[in-house]
């Protein structure tokens, strides 16, 4: 019997070959998102709060070691804890895939909480926020890129936008002529909604420094929900994922995201209930005043040397002129 309602997708990994050297379009996807679109949103960022250059580029370089690190960490002992315990140097034939996103995100969580120690010495909520406005952005591009490779896809179905992934031996080895659900497009679009609803909520709403963990909270809460709820139509990466099913009716990686849906939820309404108090000033509406660079940088410092570790001030203490000048534009 023919099935009419499927997507035959038959595209190959790879893009071209020099040589011995492969180009695969999941490189090219990874690579755009963690080192093209995501710095850019961040710089975008960094230049309208006029954070130091030097923040920006150390920020970088350990996001980048963070999330391949606790990607390849979180694969290997997630997923199959006994083998690479048994044969650890493979944990470092990372060319040869496995990256799991729960594994990034603690990555990048821990990575973040030694650069606020190091370099900006503020508390790990003021990078998170800023950043994780560009993390579902990144995190859409590696999910094409998992599209490419023609993986992490879902269970059979008759739904007309269900895709044949002729190429994967996975599929192949399911021996059905129905499609399956193309599970790495759902997750792109929530996590492109994510990203939008974050790009809002800094751009339009100016959260990150008004209601600190709102952006975080909210990220945390839309990517991890919707892992959670993606994952129960998604075939399983190992094969006792499915005892586990059947003892807990949840899967690795919806166990996995339970906890961060916890901290989003929390941070969410700790951060609607207790907003700031007072809002630093910002950069780009100083130099509408105005005011110069000099002028910009004394009276952010005198802001920050103030209030340096406080989500608010005491009521019956004085504002500095930057608290005023904050106050002004609220």
């Amino acid at each position: 019997m023919t099935i009419l309602n499927a997507i035959n997708w038959t595209v190959g990994p790879d893009i071209f070959h020099l040589g011995s050297l492969e180009v695969r379009w999941y490189g090219l996807f990874f690579a755009v998102g963690l080192l093209l679109l995501g710095p850019l949103v961040v710089w975008k960022i960094w230049k309208r709060e006029a954070l130091p250059e030097e923040w920006y580029e150390k920020l970088w370089w350990t996001i980048l070691i963070a999330t391949v690190v606790g990607a390849r960490l979180g694969h290997c002992f997630f997923y199959d804890p006994l083998y690479y315990l048994q044969h650890p140097w493979e944990i470092f034939k990372i060319w040869e895939g496995g990256l799991a996103s729960h594994g990034g995100a603690i990555g990048i969580i821990i990575g973040v909480w030694i650069y606020s120690k190091k370099v900006t010495h503020r508390s790990v909520l003021f990078t998170l926020d800023r950043l994780a406005v560009a993390v579902g952005l990144v995190a859409a591009m590696i999910r094409m890129g998992n599209l490419m490779n023609s993986e992490i896809f879902g269970r059979p179905t008759t739904l007309p936008w269900a895709f044949r992934f002729l190429r994967s031996p996975e599929y192949i080895n399911l021996q059905t002529d129905l499609g399956v659900h193309p599970t790495a497009i759902y997750e792109a679009l929530c996590y492109l909604l994510v990203f939008a609803v974050c790009l809002w909520l800094y751009w339009k709403r100016d959260a990150a420094r008004r209601r600190p963990g709102l952006i975080l909270g909210f990220f945390l809460l839309g990517v991890f929900l919707s892992r959670l709820l993606i994952e129960s139509v998604k075939l399983v990466q190992e094969g006792w994922e499915l005892q586990m099913i059947e003892r807990i009716g949840l899967n690795q990686g919806q166990l996995l995201s339970i906890p961060f849906i916890v901290v989003g939820a929390w941070l969410l309404i700790r951060a609607l209930v207790k907003p700031s108090r007072v809002v630093p000033p910002l950069a780009y509406d100083l130099k509408k005043q105005g005011k110069n660079s000099m002028e910009i940088e004394q009276i952010l410092k005198q802001y920050h040397e103030k209030n340096e570790g406080k989500l608010s001030c005491k009521k019956d203490e004085p504002l500095t002129d930057a608290q005023k000048a904050a106050e002004k534009h609220q």
